[in-house]
Order: C-alpha cells, then structure tokens, then sequence
C-alpha cells in the first residue's frame, strides 16, 4: 500500500511567515503608496525639488554607517537623517541639500585623514557613490525642472541598484535597509519619470 502524496501547499511558507521575513519589502510598499499618496498630484518642478533636495541622504547614510562601522546603526541613522531632512525643509534659511552635502563632505574628510573600519577599498567605493548621488542631486536642482527630472531620478534609479549590489555582499549597511531603500528608491525614480 503507498502512502498518500503530501499536499501541493505543505511545504510552501505560510503568508504569515513570508511577510514576516520580507518586513523591509512590506515596509517599502507602505512607504512607497503613502509617496505616491503625497506627492502623485504635486507638479513637476516641487516633485524635482522635493526628491531633489532628499537624494543626498542616501550616500550619506552610507557614509555615516561605514565610518561608524556598525551595519546596526543603520535604522537609527535613517531616523536621525530623515528629522534632518523636514527639520531643514520646514525653514528656509538653507536647503536640506546644502546641509546634507556639507556633512557628506566633512565625512569623506573624516574617513581621509582617519581611515575607517571597514578598510579603505569600502571607503573610496562610498565615497565615489556620495560624488556621484550628491552631484546628480546638486545638477539635478540646478538645471530646468524638465531635465532635472531625469538627474535626480537617475541618481535615485542608480542609488537603488547600489543598494541591491549592497544587499548582495551584504556590505556597510544592515541588509533590512539595503532591501527596502532599494525599493523605495526604484519607485522614486519611476514615479519621477512616470507618474509626475
């Protein structure tokens, strides 16, 4: 006599506890709907400024996270960063970018003269990924929204893949942060080029 077959769903993971793993990708698409709920009907040029003046929190985050060489530090950085950001976005004494790009640079600096935990090859990768966001955010605010559009979302579509790529070597950052910044970025690139 044989034995039944086992059920086609008894070794697929329960919902419960794919949701419970993939929490960053959950978190990600609240986040993302709650944007696009926020800044769908916006016009194009507060839309350019807006994800504009934020994108140089990404490399920043980055920075901050690999000279304090702790990938736990990473959420309670990203807490900290996004006061930053509607802290310096409800005055209008200086743009959050301004801001942002100064301590970027005060941290390439520190991580030059100091060194930094995670070696100097991690080090100069970070720093050409904070050149390289901030510049786009930088030319992205300086140009015509109609152009700035594809700066900015091209540096928040790249900060995504850099992301993933971290996700991957599971390097400077927590990996929670790389999975869900990915996404968020990704959209935010989309929803710039697409939706707005």
């Amino acid at each position: 006599m044989s034995t039944p077959a086992p059920h086609a769903t008894a070794d697929r993971p329960h919902p419960l506890a794919i949701l419970t793993r993939r929490w960053p990708t959950a978190l990600a698409v609240v986040v993302c709907v709650f944007n696009m709920a926020t800044y769908g009907s916006e016009d194009l040029a507060g839309a350019v400024g807006g994800m504009g003046e934020t994108l140089p929190l990404l490399p920043l985050i980055y920075l901050m996270v690999n000279q304090l060489g702790r990938p736990r530090y990473t959420w309670p950085v990203l807490g900290a960063g996004l006061v930053a950001v509607f802290g310096l976005g409800a005055q209008d004494a200086v743009a959050p970018s301004t801001v942002l790009v100064a301590f970027a640079a005060t941290l390439l600096a520190w991580g030059t003269v100091r060194g930094t935990p995670n070696g100097r090859a991690t080090f100069g990768a970070q720093a050409v990924g904070a050149v390289l966001f901030c510049g786009l955010a930088l030319a992205g605010l300086a140009v015509d929204p109609d152009l700035g559009r594809y700066l900015v979302a091209a540096g928040w579509f790249c900060h995504g893949v850099w992301d993933f790529v971290h996700l991957r070597l599971d390097k400077v950052v927590s990996r929670t942060f790389a999975e869900f910044c990915g996404l968020i970025d990704v959209f935010v690139a989309v929803q710039l080029l697409f939706l707005v």
